[in-house]
């Protein structure tokens, strides 16, 4: 799935993604995505390990930005995003988020994402359902 203008219209403005250190990436399969996170001060629990919360919204940002993909001159937003955490990762590590798409409705987008560590292990699973809407145009507001 190529993310590529999607990813620059998100980096472009201030929000979680630029916040946390999330890189979009770019697939060759037309129904999965990733993003990269470095695990810094900006993503980390006081203990040094990358915060679960900053697990969820790598998750979320990415699914979005794969809805927004799959459908040009939309937007989304996320639902519902449910995770279970199974291994800690220390700051200065990256993570990559694997993310799937499982099921693409005119408004609803389910995906399946799954966090892994530079050793392939897998930290996190997250599902987010994506709600699909047309952008309001100023005169709509």
């Amino acid at each position: 799935m190529n993310v590529d203008k999607i990813k620059d219209a998100v980096m472009r403005q201030p929000g979680l993604s630029n916040a946390l250190g999330m890189e979009f990436i770019s697939t060759p399969e037309p129904d999965t995505c990733m993003a990269r996170m470095h695990v810094d001060e900006r993503n980390r629990q006081p203990f040094g390990f990358l915060s679960g919360g900053a697990s969820l919204a790598l998750a979320e940002n990415l699914a979005g930005v794969g809805s927004m993909a799959l459908c040009p001159g939309k937007i989304s937003v996320g639902i519902n995003v449910s995770g279970s955490h199974v291994k800690a990762v220390m700051e200065g590590c990256t993570v990559t988020a694997y993310a799937r798409l499982l099921h693409k409705g005119r408004t609803l987008h389910q995906w399946h994402i799954e966090i892994k560590n530079e050793e392939g292990e897998l930290i996190s699973t997250v599902q987010v359902t994506n709600y699909v809407i047309g952008r309001k145009t100023k005169n709509e507001e």
